[in-house]
């Protein structure tokens, strides 16, 4: 197999939808990186994937991109994964990316799953024009953002927790106003899949009565 990294999107819930090239990919390379090995783990086992395994998580990749480009650069093919969904958005593969096109080394992204794109879909907003925000700072520079964002014409798209999605909702009810419409999609592809639709207002009356359980694509249509 030709020595260069792999980016490999793996399912974010239902495990038919990896690809048969994702598949062939992983049990050919040298070496899989993987945000957590015991998540991945269960993937490989599933899919009878033999390949060795290292960590690659936000907490060390810093530390391990020099020794991944040099094991490239001396022949080796490497397949970054990450826990759902595909490497880079919202998750490790960035640094990692970046270090190997400063370095020549060829990249190749495999297409597959990524949470964003059929909750945007399913959503009935526009999605011709759309900006993904992923996950809002927490503290320091929310408010900013959101400020910003106020004004922002194109769809917006969100991935939040289930502990803090009540104070995000709250906070678009502020700065979008409270008739600005919105889709929240959760648990997609898994057994619980569910997408509601309506005003941030309905969406902050609905998830103050029921807590939030999964985790949560958030689809804001911009202004006006």
């Amino acid at each position: 197999m030709d020595s260069k990294l792999y980016l490999v999107p793996t399912p974010i819930g239902n495990l038919e939808d990896i690809t048969l090239r994702a598949i062939r990919v992983l049990k050919e390379v040298d070496l899989i990186l993987a945000e957590d090995t015991r998540t991945s783990g269960k993937l490989l086992k599933h899919f009878e994937i033999s390949t060795h395994m290292h960590s690659h998580h936000m907490h060390n990749e810093h530390k391990t991109v020099a020794n991944i480009v040099e094991r490239i650069k001396n022949g080796d093919a490497i397949a970054l994964i990450s826990d759902a969904g595909t490497p880079a958005i919202s998750d490790p593969g960035f640094l990692l990316t970046r270090a190997c096109i400063e370095n020549g080394i060829e990249i190749e992204c495999l297409p597959g799953a990524t949470a964003f794109v059929p909750a945007l879909v399913n959503s009935g907003l526009p999605n011709d024009k759309f900006v993904f925000e992923g996950f809002l700072p927490v503290k320091k520079g929310r408010q900013t953002r959101l400020l910003f964002l106020a004004e922002e014409t194109r769809t917006m798209i969100f991935y939040e927790s289930p502990h803090k999605l009540l104070k995000t909702l709250t906070n678009f009810t502020e700065y979008f106003g409270e008739d600005r419409p919105i889709s929240v999609s959760r648990e997609l592809t898994k057994m619980y899949e569910e997408t509601l639709r309506g005003t941030v207002a309905d969406l902050v009356q609905h998830f103050t009565n029921k807590d939030p359980k999964g985790e949560f694509v958030v689809v804001v249509g911009g202004k006006k």
